[in-house]
């Protein structure tokens, strides 16, 4: 074997072995999970380890836009990026709606260019004055935002159960930088939600770098394993020993008896 097909036959081993190395040893920082209900303990192969049970978002149920009953429940297995706002809002509401609007043509122009699925995705905007924000005017607002409703709902209903959702759900009150009215919910603030429903980051929707720093998250919980699913690696991870010294045996006996094979020719 001459020395360029054995320096090959070395890197196409080492190039695997390095990533599944880096991967045994690093992973990417994810969004935080917030707001922890129980901790539970329990045995592990004779170890104390502990499960947290974080809070999920209750199901709601309103109407969009398009005069539809909806729920939180129907959108099972997708990521919810979710703000508060009213169509007469002269202030932050105009600026907070623009933005989302870059986000949902963002991602659009992710889907097109095949690096994401945007079916993952669902905008909810909840009117916090809802007695004015009836299905036509949300129809009328969204129409003139350009509210794609295949990814974005506009969503009006009981008062009640907005402001609920807003307090005691996503616990907009409970974040230093918020001031939240519980008589009339006014922020600018966006909340993002995994496939559970767990609140993974609050981003002010009128600041642009924090609008960036929401989009990247989205991209990173869409990616995010199902923690019920065993990583190929972790189970690989008592074979690595083994499995380097397989690798390393192949490039010597390779290396060794091309070796033998050049020198049996010579003599």
């Amino acid at each position: 074997m001459s020395k360029k097909a054995l320096l090959a036959l070395c890197v196409a081993v080492a190039i695997p072995l390095f990533f599944y190395m880096i991967a045994d040893r690093y992973s990417v920082v994810m969004p935080k999970r917030f707001y922890p209900d129980s901790v539970l303990t329990r045995m592990k192969d004779g170890k104390e380890v502990t499960d947290t049970i974080w809070h999920k978002a209750a199901n709601v149920y309103l109407q969009n836009q398009l005069g539809e009953q909806v729920s939180l429940d129907q959108e099972k297995g997708k990521v919810l990026v979710v703000d508060f706002f009213f169509t007469h809002c002269a202030s932050i509401c105009p600026i907070l709606t623009r933005n989302i609007k870059r986000l949902q043509d963002g991602l659009k122009i992710k889907d097109e260019m095949k690096r994401i699925d945007t079916t993952f995705v669902r905008f909810l905007s909840f009117s916090v004055d809802p007695v004015r924000d009836s299905v036509p005017v949300l129809k009328k607002y969204a129409d003139y935002h350009g509210v794609n409703s295949d990814v974005w709902w506009l969503l009006t209903g009981p008062k009640k159960t907005i402001y609920d959702f807003a307090l005691n759900e996503l616990k907009l009150g409970l974040q230093d930088s918020v001031s939240v009215d519980s008589n009339f919910v006014h922020t600018d603030y966006v909340a993002l939600l995994d496939k559970d429903r767990v609140v993974r980051g609050y981003y002010h929707g009128t600041d642009t770098a924090e609008l960036a720093r929401l989009a990247n998250d989205i991209v990173f919980i869409m990616l995010e394993k199902d923690k019920n699913r065993k990583s190929p690696f972790i189970e690989l991870k008592p074979l690595r020993i083994p499995i380097i010294i397989i690798l390393l045996g192949t490039v010597f006996g390779v290396w060794f008896f091309s070796r033998r094979q050049k020198n049996f020719k010579t003599s």
